[in-house]
């Protein structure tokens, strides 16, 4: 996976904090972000079904499994 630089800004005291206690803050920001990204895109998900609704449709009420068994 390629990476990127990327600069934010966080408060004085937290940076402190994190310093004191060993955490990586890169890391720790690369989590906070990809959690936030995978609720995003659950929200964004929910939001498209939301809108348009999956139908009842008689069609599969009669749709056989095909399986090389």
């Amino acid at each position: 996976m390629a990476s990127t630089r990327a600069t934010f800004t966080l408060d004085a005291e937290l940076a402190h904090s994190a310093r004191r206690l060993g955490i990586n803050v890169s890391a720790a920001a690369r989590q906070g972000l990809e959690a936030a990204v995978e609720r995003a895109m659950a929200d964004a998900d929910r939001a498209a079904y939301m809108a348009q609704p999956e139908q009842p449709d008689e069609f599969w009420d009669h749709a056989e499994v095909w399986s090389e068994a």
